[in-house]
C-alpha cells in the first residue's frame, strides 16, 4: 500500500506502542509501521517516554485502552516480568519481557489475541500476557551481520544488566566455548555467573576481562548512547587487537566509539541493527498471527538509522 493512499487515523485505527525511558532515539516506530502498512491493517505503532515508576500506570493504561500490544526497551524488561498477568515461556525462561500482548475472551471463553476483536466488541475484560523475543534476535543477529557462529566461541560481555543477562544465558544455551564477564557493579556480574553455572553448567564463566584472544566482545551497556560516552571497556585492561569480532547492542549512532575504535584494530563490526529487527519481527507476529514483510521492514529500519 502506498504511503500517499494509506488510510489516515479514525476512530476504529488500533494502536501499538513501545515504551522506554528514554525513548526519543528509537527506530521502532518506523519499521513497525512499515509493516503494519505493508499488511494492509489500520493500526498505528507509537513510542512513549515512561519513567520506570509510571510503568504499571502506562500498562494499565494501554490494556483500558485497548492496544494490541506493547513493546518495552530500556530499563523496562525485567521490571515487566512482575506486572504482567501471563509469562510466555519465552519470557519465563529468560526471566524478561520485551514485548507484551493484549488478549480477552471469545464466546468459549477462550483468551485471544485483541486483533480478533472487531474495535469496540473485545470484552472488558484483559490480560497481559508477557513475552521475550530479544535472546534469538541477538544470536540470529551475531550470526548474520558478523559471520560468526558462537558455539565453541570465547566472549567477552560488557554489561550484566537487563539485555547482558539475557545475551549471556541465550550465549551459554548455544553452547559458546567460555563467557567473560565484564560489568560496572562487580556483584551483578558475579551474581549472573552464578545463574550461568546453575543452568549450564557445562559453560565456562569467569568475572573480568580475559586473557589472550577472544572471538567476541559484545556491549550490552548504554555506552556508546550518548555523546561522550566513555568506551565500555578497560584500554588499560583490555586491548582490541586480540579480537575477532565486536558487537555493539547500540544502534544509534550507528558507529558507537566502540565500533569505530575496533574497525580501526582489524575487527569485523556490527551495531544492534539487527537485534532490533529481529526482535521487532518476533513481536509483529505475535501480535498479527501473520508473517511479517522482513525486508520491507529492514528497508525501513535501514533509511530510518543510517538516512
Amino acid at each position: 500500500m502506498p504511503a500517499a493512499t494509506r488510510q489516515p487515523i479514525n476512530a476504529t485505527t488500533r494502536f501499538c506502542a513501545v515504551l522506554g525511558h528514554p525513548v526519543k532515539h528509537s527506530a521502532s516506530p518506523a519499521f513497525q509501521n512499515a509493516g503494519l502498512q505493508a499488511l494492509g491493517l489500520d493500526w498505528r505503532y507509537l513510542a512513549f517516554d515512561v519513567h520506570p515508576d509510571h510503568l504499571r500506570d502506562a500498562i494499565e493504561g494501554a490494556r483500558r485502552m485497548k492496544f494490541i500490544g506493547l513493546n518495552l526497551t530500556v530499563p523496562h524488561k525485567l521490571l515487566a516480568v512482575k506486572l504482567v498477568d501471563v509469562l510466555d515461556e519465552s519470557a519465563r525462561r529468560w526471566g524478561a519481557v520485551n514485548t507484551i500482548r493484549f488478549e480477552a475472551r471469545d464466546a468459549k471463553r477462550r483468551w485471544q489475541p485483541l486483533r480478533t476483536f472487531r474495535d469496540g466488541e473485545a470484552p472488558e475484560t484483559i490480560r497481559t500476557v508477557g513475552f521475550n523475543t530479544d535472546a534469538d534476535a541477538i544470536v540470529r543477529s551475531i550470526r548474520e551481520d558478523l559471520g560468526l557462529d558462537v558455539r565453541g566461541k570465547r566472549v567477552l560481555l560488557l554489561g550484566a544488566g537487563g539485555a547482558g543477562r539475557v545475551a549471556a544465558l541465550k550465549l551459554a544455551e548455544v553452547g559458546a566455548g567460555s563467557l567473560h564477564l565484564v560489568n560496572r557493579t562487580r556483584g551483578k556480574a558475579t551474581a549472573l555467573r552464578r545463574e550461568i553455572r546453575r543452568r549450564f553448567p557445562k559453560v565456562c564463566v569467569a568475572v573480568g576481562y580475559p586473557d589472550g584472544p577472544v572471538d567476541l566482545v559484545l556491549n550490552a551497556t548504554s555506552l556508546g548512547l550518548r555523546a561522550g560516552d566513555p568506551l565500555p571497556f578497560d584500554p588499560a585492561q583490555f586491548a582490541l587487537k586480540n579480537v575477532r569480532a565486536v558487537y555493539d547492542m547500540i544502534y544509534r549512532p550507528a558507529e558507537t566509539p566502540l565500533l569505530k575504535r575496533a574497525r580501526q584494530a582489524g575487527c569485523r563490526t556490527a551495531n544492534g541493527l539487527g537485534m532490533l529487527l529481529w526482535q521487532g519481527v518476533a513481536a509483529l507476529e505475535i501480535w498479527t498471527e501473520r508473517n511479517a514483510p522482513v525486508e520491507i521492514m529492514r528497508r525501513a529500519l535501514r533509511r530510518n538509522v543510517y538516512a
